[in-house]
């Protein structure tokens, strides 16, 4: 495939991601387990927990989506980034962002090649921790994420306009380190012509931890609710693991399955979230 070489910030951040991880590991204090890093990625379900007053906690990573249609394949490559500001004990600031990237596609009955690169949109949001669950009485964590997209990326993947969504979050603590979240939502969505549409939001992920540094997850994931004439649906089926390096740090993995005609057909990602 004639895609362009990934630009020097893209081929630079396998080894700052590694120096950061380094560094993190010899120079960031060990934290009581009460304080454990708790992250929102690499699952799209989001996690009930807050980061705590106080603290700024950053997740950032690459990922790559792969996709052929009509004869025409296609790659993009961003680099995920959140920043993730607690307040106090129950309610945090976030700024998420796609980050850079690079989006290329080939039609394979002409031979002729598109490629662009640029910056994505920003997404400005709030996480309230509604409350605690408990594990004997079977409750759930509870959490309310209400974010607003702003179509301010570059021109090539600039939104149709501003979209604001809001997601409930429920975690249940299982036996033997068993856990499942299910989070709905909806979203003020913008088509094609721009018209405003609303869309639906439902995922279920299902998540054990085998070790105290060890956990991976299964889920799927339905990241888009929507009529045909508003672009479909996009649902994936999602798996991946995650690695607690310190108490503040944690690598991770995963790959995602499109399952709907208008979801990418393959999507893989890597990451690093840190905690100061």
């Amino acid at each position: 495939m004639n895609f362009p070489p990934p630009p020097s910030s893209l081929r630079q951040s396998c080894p700052i991601a590694l120096a950061v991880l380094a560094g993190a590991c010899m120079l960031h204090p060990v934290l009581s387990k009460a304080d454990t890093i708790s992250t929102d990625r690499p699952d799209f379900v989001e996690s009930a927990d807050v980061v705590g007053p106080g603290h700024v906690q950053v997740e950032a990573g690459f990922s790559s989506e792969r996709d052929r249609a009509n004869g025409v394949r296609t790659h993009l490559r961003t680099t995920p980034t959140l920043m993730r500001m607690g307040l106090n004990d129950t309610v945090e600031l976030r700024v998420e962002t796609d980050g850079r990237a690079l989006a290329g596609s080939r039609d394979t009955a002409t031979g002729l090649t598109r490629n662009d690169s640029g910056w994505s949109d920003t997404s400005f949001g709030v996480k309230w921790r509604q409350r605690e669950g408990d594990e004997e009485r079977g409750t759930p964590d509870i959490a309310w994420l209400a974010h607003v997209d702003v179509d301010s990326g570059s021109a090539a993947f600039r939104g149709q306009g501003v979209t604001p969504s809001l997601r409930m979050v429920a975690e249940w603590a299982l036996p033997q380190q068993w856990s499942i979240g299910v989070m709905p939502g909806l979203a003020i969505d913008h088509n094609a012509q721009r018209e405003r549409f609303l869309s639906g939001i439902f995922a279920v992920t299902l998540g054990k931890a085998w070790t105290p540094e060890w956990r991976t997850y299964l889920e799927v994931a339905g990241r888009r609710l929507a009529r045909q004439r508003d672009g479909g649906s996009l649902v994936t089926l999602d798996a991946g693991v995650t690695y607690a390096v310190t108490h503040a740090v944690q690598v991770d993995f995963s790959v995602a399955r499109g399952l709907t005609r208008e979801t990418p057909r393959m999507q893989w990602g890597v990451g690093i979230s840190v905690r100061f």
